[in-house]
């Protein structure tokens, strides 16, 4: 039996884009669990130095990002791309060079975590910037499907092999697997044929201040992409708020080992492949709007699964996984159709300011939903704070209620978009 590949999977540059994407997230997983390895088993790094490798990166973000979305407006967005996979595969080069060397130290591990966030924020911004210009406007679900789908796979495979790795490799030696996929990232890239539009002139430029304050009026200004906004800060701000106390309730409170763990968050891998293979049908039937609500409701009910498991039992087990199951499709609809639609209302000259102001705010978001389950969880408990993390994912999807998204069709532009091209 021949298998037919149809759609954007005959358009080459796509293919290439999607190539790169799908080996540099693959590389970026196992990267970001070698650097833990690497500081807790490597270095002997303090609980304290841990949480600063890893908050580095995010830290990053939050400095560069609205910066990020500028000169993503300012330039053309391939080049940008390849520049953040050179520049992410020679930092990251540099650990396991330092370690052979017997030069590697923390501090050096918090200036990677720093640079490659720095990096991975103007290559994240640049293409989500760039996909349209790739594709037409009604492929852009199509498109960000099947960038989820291998990203999704990608995250299973990681998550299987990153382990191993580590154990065969060490922490340094696993992270040149990381940087070895960003230079494969940049020649995918780089073979991408498709004419960019020419950047604004530079006597249109009114200085890096005042085009940051462009790109956030835009989402503030415009109902659709505020709406939008809006459900991605509730997301991100419970997704901080899950995520600081999951491994501390799932391994202290339930009492699981991590390689049970590790194999329940590998389940939510694959099940974010069929989110990414339905989100284009649940488009359709519902429209952008209803798949992105029922992709929020659904993704809360799965941290109200996690918060009913009590021991370390099979029953408690079965919730973990379950919730895995609920949760990872969910919230894949929901950030498929988002991104599609967020691209396709944006104009394209601010369309990188306006990406770029939607993840800053998400990872303020993140830092403090991380900061309120601190608090929460030392008074009253981490499952408290997994309640409080599914009522805020349900209630993000009343922004897409009371937002001309909530009747947008698939492929539709927005009748009352308030910014213009």
């Amino acid at each position: 039996m021949r298998l037919r590949f149809g759609g954007l999977w005959r358009h080459p540059d796509f293919v290439r884009l999607w190539a790169g994407e799908t080996v540099s997230i693959f590389g970026t997983l196992i990267g970001g669990i070698a650097l833990g390895f690497t500081a807790v088993v490597y270095l002997h790094a303090s609980a304290f130095q841990v949480a600063l490798v890893a908050a580095s990166n995010t830290a990053a973000g939050i400095c560069v990002g609205l910066f990020a979305g500028v000169w993503v407006d300012r330039l053309r967005r391939r080049p940008i791309m390849i520049a953040a996979d050179i520049g992410r595969a020679a930092v990251l080069g540099s650990i396991p060079l330092a370690a052979v060397f017997g030069a590697l130290r923390v501090e050096q591990l918090y200036l990677v975590g720093f640079l490659t966030g720095a990096m991975t924020a103007f290559f994240d911004v640049a293409y989500q910037s760039y996909l349209p210009t790739l594709v037409e406007p009604e492929e852009l679900v199509e498109g960000n499907s099947k960038l989820t789908a291998s990203a999704s796979v990608a995250e299973f495979g990681a998550f299987g092999i990153s382990g191993w790795l580590v154990q065969l490799l060490t922490g340094p030696g696993a992270i040149v697997v990381d940087a070895l996929s960003f230079l494969v990232s940049a020649i995918a890239v780089r073979q991408i044929r498709t004419a960019e539009p020419s950047p604004a002139p530079l006597d249109e430029r009114t200085g890096m201040r005042a085009e940051i304050v462009e790109g956030i009026r835009a989402v503030a200004r415009d109902p659709l992409l505020r709406g939008l906004a809006g459900s991605a800060i509730s997301l991100q701000l419970a997704s901080g708020m899950i995520g600081a106390v999951y491994l501390l309730f799932a391994s202290r409170e339930l009492g699981f080992s991590p390689g049970v763990l590790g194999m329940v968050f590998a389940v939510g891998g694959v099940t974010s492949l069929f989110g990414a293979l339905f989100a284009a049908r649940l488009a359709r039937r519902f429209g952008e709007g209803g798949a992105m609500m029922f992709g929020l409701l659904i993704a809360g009910g799965g941290a109200f699964t996690t918060a009913a498991a009590h021991g370390a039992t099979l029953l408690s087990l079965a919730l973990l996984i379950s919730a895995q199951i609920i949760t990872d499709p969910a919230w894949t609809v929901y950030e498929i159709n988002a991104i599609s639609l967020r691209q396709s209302t944006a104009p394209e000259r601010l369309l990188g300011r306006v990406n770029a102001a939607v993840r800053f705010a998400g990872l303020l978001a993140m830092l403090a939903g991380g900061l309120i389950a601190g608090i929460v969880a030392s008074t009253a408990g981490a499952r408290l704070v997994l309640v409080m993390g599914g009522c805020i994912i349900s209630a993000g999807s009343l922004w897409i209620l009371f937002s001309p998204a909530r009747s947008m069709r698939h492929g539709e532009v927005a009748p009352d978009a308030a910014i213009s091209g």
